[in-house]
């Protein structure tokens, strides 16, 4: 997938910008907090529907406004052209169309524009709780996988339902209680099932991009674990019914699995250092770009590269260069504080390239 042109309008804090691109490189240039990140985010929204970073929808309006507009023009690897639109609206529900063709359910373009982001925020991978773990699998399969986005949308439903009850006073209605949990588990399963198979397959592509980045020095590894390890979900949901109602939520099911990540025999998150964590980033990305490259639509996804090489040892900086500049890549967008490095970078690609300065939400490109 290639996006030619991009129209935003109060984006974050881009007021206007209309711009088009290269089909290889595409360089954004500027200090931190000037509106680079924000460029790539709109990006993303076109192809997942909401921001990457901001989860309210209304607080990606630039401040002062009641409305943003994002257009972007596609081509595909048919050269069949697309036109995808969104309108934000302040206490209004959001639009989104594509070829002028509003969509009814938003998770019906879920899948259309494939996208990798590679970003600073993605320290929480490994730092963070097992929700961002959670969110990582999601995100990756949902792409490819319609079957999988229903069961999650519907398992997330009657996770809330029953949490609710839980939460009430007075006596429950069990019967109730009893049909939200087994739409849990029926949907559970599923979700179980489709992470299991996804880790497997995953994680040695993950390994090989681990390995050329480092150049073997380090050894990793990825773990699925689950409550769907423990044999037929329903009866774990059940058998803890006394001790959620007195938390007050729901203690078993996949909304607590986890993505162990390993470096040699142990946790990631305990022994790696700051150039070992952004190395292990990286490659997991590039394996997400690589799977969906192979899996789904068969499409080409886009690269967003947020200011990655920082914390990196020239060695490793040459290899992920090496990389992104072989054939396997596509479209790529590039972000970074210093001219000189992405000169040096853009000169060992090699590839066609476009140029952008950013500062205080105002892009101008290079003439």
């Amino acid at each position: 997938m290639i996006l030619k042109s991009l129209s935003i309008l109060n984006y974050k804090n881009i007021p206007e910008a209309e711009l088009s691109f290269s089909d290889k490189v595409n360089c954004f240039i500027g200090q931190n907090g000037v509106g680079k990140t924000n460029l790539l985010d709109a990006i993303y929204f076109l192809s997942f529907c909401k921001s990457n970073s901001n989860p309210v929808d209304s607080q990606c309006v630039r401040h002062g406004e009641e409305f943003l507009v994002l257009q972007g023009h596609y081509t595909d690897e048919e050269n069949e052209e697309m036109e995808v639109y969104c309108g934000l609206k302040k206490g209004v529900k959001k639009s989104f169309k594509k070829d002028k063709k509003e969509y009814k359910r938003l998770s019906d373009h879920i899948g259309l524009i494939p996208i990798v982001m590679v970003s600073p925020a993605d320290q929480e991978l490994i730092l963070g709780g097992s929700e961002e773990r959670r969110r990582f699998m999601d995100l990756v399969i949902s792409q490819y996988d319609k079957e999988y986005l229903t069961a999650l949308n519907k398992y997330q439903k009657a996770l809330q339902q029953r949490n609710f009850m839980l939460k009430s006073e007075g006596d429950i209605d069990l019967e109730m209680l009893s049909i939200w949990e087994e739409i849990m588990a029926e949907t559970g399963e599923i979700i179980y099932q489709r992470r299991n198979d996804f880790i497997k397959e995953f994680t040695p592509i993950f390994c090989d991009f681990y390995q050329q980045i480092s150049q073997d020095k380090e050894t990793v590894q990825l773990s699925y674990s689950s409550h769907g390890d423990r044999g037929p979900l329903l009866e774990t949901i059940q058998k803890g019914r006394d001790k959620d109602r007195i938390m007050g939520y729901s203690l078993h099911g996949v909304h607590k699995d986890d993505l162990n990540m390993q470096i040699g025999d142990y946790a990631i998150k305990r022994e790696g250092s700051q150039g070992q964590n952004k190395t292990f980033l990286i490659a997991l990305k590039m394996a997400q770009f690589d799977f969906l490259k192979r899996t789904g639509k068969k499409t080409v996804p886009l690269l967003l590269l947020d200011d990655i090489f920082d914390k990196l040892d020239s060695s490793r900086v040459e290899q992920i260069i090496r990389l992104v500049a072989s054939n396997s890549f596509g479209q790529i967008f590039i972000t970074d504080t210093n001219r000189d490095h992405l000169d040096s970078i853009l000169q060992k690609i090699g590839k066609e390239h476009c140029l952008f300065y950013v500062e205080n939400g105002v892009i101008t490109p290079k003439i």
